[in-house]
């Protein structure tokens, strides 16, 4: 099919998610490899936001592709009440990843449903229907995940399922009051969390899911002591405590997961993305031996068509060997510390800049219309004349790809990338944060 063909076909018969359909025009992808992509015309783009925080080990991996290849071979689908090879070895091989208080997995499709299972294992074995979650934080908009979720894109399903309960986040560049330090910071938000638990009835109470680094609102890294004090509340109360793994997870932090940069160990985690790079769906959720125990002699009320596809499980393997036989979690650090470096001097730079956030591969720019106020560029919600939009398009123009959300733009570019590539792509920031000065100055 021509270019043309292709663009006609998918906005004739395809809903576009996120999108207001009329006048879309996508870019149509031609090839990729690595960190790249190319349109028919020849054009190279960077994926510098592995396309949705999912494609940390690139495009067109030879290792992942022929895993699924063998495994069609083999078996390509069967059922999750029968024993598969690859889906007994990812299992394996995920909880070995995890802290040593962790004994199951449940396979899901994607990270949706993972977090949706999820809440529904807690309810199960607490006996308890309350879930608070935070209100900068997505975990899927499917209805139940949607619920879950804190931020615009879960207005659609209200009013809501009864029992799901809303905090804020450790915001710190937002919050109206001022701390001494990172510790403090987090006493308040603690604190906060605590006082809202006991107004809630801690006997009701189920679980607190939260994203361990908030990821589409904004990268929000907790401040120091944050996530012990909300691992404090939940052992104190008997509350389950579910770690959202599905961006930060798979080394995109620099850790295999980012809760342990905080020296925690969470009772659930939910995963996706990272645990196939996209190549075939798959998601899960990995409890702990306690919450495997209960569900010896309880029933599991879960269950999917495509749990623990075969195919997906063997992109898993993959993957997870990749992980560690060349040493990406130290490549993470590397080249993190590098795009650290280079976001701080751009936020030195430039005036549309209010906040940098980056931990790993996973960064975030907060873009204002002044330093001083702090005013976002759009507003809370919207952006009325796409003044977003149009940066991505800049941004696109230059060949750097990624995704806005509020007034933040992501940078989280495949965790194979080179020092090379990541200082070339970042030019291209650099140039269009230029533009984005002229409009507020």
């Amino acid at each position: 099919m021509s270019e043309a063909s292709i663009k006609a076909a998918h906005t004739a018969y395809n809903l576009q998610s996120w999108s207001k359909q009329r006048g879309l025009n996508p870019i149509v992808v031609d090839r990729a490899d690595g960190i790249y992509l190319w349109d028919p015309a020849g054009k190279r783009y960077t994926d510098m936001s592995s396309q949705l925080v999912n494609m940390n080990l690139g495009h067109g991996n030879r290792a992942i592709i022929d895993a699924i290849k063998a495994q069609a071979e083999v078996c390509c689908y069967i059922a999750p009440s029968y024993g598969n090879e690859a889906r007994g070895e990812l299992a394996r091989m995920l909880v070995e990843l995890l802290p040593d208080n962790f004994g199951k997995v449940f396979f899901t499709n994607a990270g949706a449903d993972a977090n949706e299972n999820a809440v529904k294992m807690a309810k199960m074995f607490t006996g308890r229907h309350k879930v608070f979650s935070r209100y900068r934080s997505y975990h899927g908009s499917s209805f139940g995940a949607g619920n879950l979720t804190g931020e615009p894109r879960r207005y659609p399903l209200e009013p809501g399922i009864p029992g799901f309960v809303k905090f804020f986040d450790p915001y710190i560049y937002r919050e109206k009051l001022s701390f001494a330090s990172e510790q403090e910071a987090a006493r308040y938000y603690v604190d906060k969390l605590r006082e809202q638990v006991v107004y809630e009835n801690p006997d009701a109470v189920a679980a607190i899911v939260l994203e361990t680094v908030t990821g589409s609102n904004g990268v929000i890294i907790p401040p120091e002591g944050y996530l012990a004090g909300v691992r404090a509340i939940c052992d104190e109360f008997g509350i389950m405590l579910i770690c959202d793994e599905v961006m930060a997870g798979f080394g995109r932090t620099g850790t295999m997961f980012a809760f342990e940069h905080y020296g925690i160990k969470p009772d659930m985690v939910v995963f996706a993305k990272g645990v196939t790079c996209g190549y075939v769906q798959l998601g899960g959720v990995a409890v702990s031996r306690a919450v495997a125990a209960h569900f010896d002699d309880n029933f599991l009320s879960c269950g999917l068509t495509y749990s623990g596809h075969p195919l997906a499980c063997a992109a898993g393997i993959a993957c997870v060997k990749y992980y560690k036989e060349h040493d990406i979690l130290g490549n993470v650090r590397a080249r993190g510390a590098e795009l650290a470096a280079i976001l701080a001097s751009l936020k030195e730079k430039h005036p549309c800049v209010g906040d940098v956030r980056c931990i790993g591969l996973f960064s975030a720019l907060e873009l204002v219309k002044g330093k001083a106020a702090k005013e976002p560029l759009v507003p809370y919600g919207k952006d009325p004349e796409g003044v977003m939009k149009r940066i991505i398009g800049e941004l696109a123009a230059r060949g750097f790809m990624t995704y806005s959300h509020e007034n933040m733009v992501l940078v989280a570019p495949p965790l194979i990338i080179t020092a090379e590539q990541l200082a070339e792509a970042m030019r291209a920031m650099d140039e269009v944060l230029s533009l984005v000065d002229k409009q507020i100055v």
